[in-house]
């Protein structure tokens, strides 16, 4: 069983290049960061704002609600409402394949779906605008 994304540009180096500073910054330093911020991987003793100015402005936990049930429509019930050269996470799994809709997911950000029975995640963020699937399993568990 294999999982393709098969059409979705991939932009993570931002992500991956703040996570790799803030490693280096602590290597540099040998310093954990401010005791009132656990878990944060940065010296944050530099800086230039108080750092209880920072607050959440996102929405809350849940507050993007998944598709969790999505209604298949077929590729002529689609060019409906969807242009040829629409942006899609198209993925393949074991010979099915599927499309989801950066507009619906723009919104929704993930849907959880079953494709040949397997409960899988498909997730997309806007911010960077990648793409990632999942299998729901786990530890005999069915994850939403």
């Amino acid at each position: 069983m294999r999982f393709k994304i098969l059409a979705i540009p991939v932009l993570v180096l931002g992500a991956v290049s703040a996570l790799s500073c803030s490693n280096i910054i602590e290597a540099q330093n040998g310093h954990r960061g401010d005791p009132r911020f656990p878990g944060w991987r940065t010296n944050t003793l530099k800086r230039s704002i108080d750092l209880n100015e920072i607050v959440s402005g996102g929405p809350s936990k849940d507050g993007i609600p998944a598709i969790d049930r999505p209604n298949l429509i077929s590729i002529a019930d689609a060019r409906s409402w969807l242009r040829d050269r629409e942006p899609v996470i198209a993925l393949e799994l074991d010979g099915q394949a599927r499309a989801y809709p950066l507009q619906i997911l723009i919104w929704h950000e993930i849907v959880n779906d079953e494709i040949n029975a397997l409960p899988v995640a498909v997730t997309f963020c806007p911010l960077c605008y990648s793409a990632l699937a999942f299998d729901r399993r786990l530890e005999g568990r069915t994850l939403r």
